[in-house]
């Protein structure tokens, strides 16, 4: 009897539970804290996860503010938000973030921009062939050559020139973050075939040929905003050859949009980078593209001002 009274005063023991009873809600409120390759992976784990990875709200917070405008592009519209913000698209920000973390080519496909995974920040590639370039028309100085370590599949090799000079533009609406801007470069001759190896940009054996006048007088890099910012830098081209290298040229800010409209706030980006000395020639340089990253974010070498 003793046995049966201590049996009924026992607390009863509660059942188990664990991340699979999570409420969806919950489970949403953990993915709005996470990059989007954690998100992807948590939905793997359960029920609960999986359906709040497929929420709108969890993506649509992932988004850049201007996600409509980026669509525009993808549609065809040069950027013009035919949607109202995207918000009447048939797509589901779930997907609507998947194609933006792909390349999106414009420009006549000479310029493309993508979504940076993990954070959602916009990053893009301007190819050579979107530059205006001195001399890039004269077979003497400037050829054209394939790549398959350009994402354009192309870069331009200077074989020798006096005046060197190399200058872009961008007009485009970036969301609100502070921005780099990079000359991906490479010094050494390119190799000739599209079918090159892991080194398609020189081999060991050329690697070094036709780079002359480099020492002799720094790179001037040169970045304006049609807001008031500058930036101005220089440096020698003395890196070892046979290797690409993102040639910092400065870094601007986009404030955030205070119209409300979903676009982004318009900015043009003016920049250069030149060598200007008729006393002497320059050559054996590889000029692939430019490149805007968030401020912070890079994937290769990155070679900073020396003065």
């Amino acid at each position: 009897m003793g046995a049966g009274a201590s049996d009924l005063a026992a607390p009863a023991e509660a059942p188990g539970s664990g991340l699979g009873d999570m409420p969806e809600l919950c489970a949403a409120e953990v993915l709005l804290r996470l990059g989007a390759p954690d998100i992807c992976r948590l939905a793997r784990l359960n029920r609960a996860f999986r359906s709040a990875a497929a929420a709108d709200f969890v993506w649509e917070a992932k988004l850049p503010e201007n996600y409509g405008y980026l669509m525009g592009f993808v549609r065809g519209s040069g950027g013009e938000d035919v949607e109202g913000g995207g918000k009447r698209s048939a797509l589901g920000k779930k997907e609507v973030y998947a194609r933006l973390a792909k390349a999106v080519r414009f420009d006549d496909g000479k310029r493309e921009f993508w979504l940076e995974k993990s954070t959602g920040m916009v990053c893009m590639a301007l190819s050579s062939k979107s530059l205006v370039i001195t001399g890039i028309d004269d077979r003497r100085y400037w050829v054209h050559m394939p790549n398959t370590e350009s994402r354009f599949q192309s870069v331009a090799y200077l074989q020798q020139i006096w005046w060197f000079e190399v200058v872009g533009e961008i007009d485009f609406r970036f969301p609100a973050g502070t921005y780099s801007l990079y000359f991906r470069l490479h010094l050494g001759k390119p190799s000739s075939s599209r079918h090159a190896g892991r080194r398609g940009c020189g081999s060991e054996k050329n690697a070094g040929s036709g780079i002359h006048g480099w020492d002799r007088k720094p790179v001037r890099f040169q970045l304006s905003t049609s807001d008031g910012q500058n930036a101005v830098s220089q440096r020698y081209l003395d890196d070892e050859p046979g290797s690409w290298a993102l040639y910092h040229a400065g870094d601007f800010v986009v404030a955030p949009d205070t119209e409300e409209h979903g676009h982004g706030r318009p900015v043009r980006v003016k920049f250069s980078m030149a060598q200007i000395d008729c006393t002497h020639t320059k050559g054996g340089l590889c000029v692939d593209s430019v490149l805007v990253y968030p401020r912070g974010f890079r994937t290769e070498r990155v070679v900073d001002a020396q003065t």
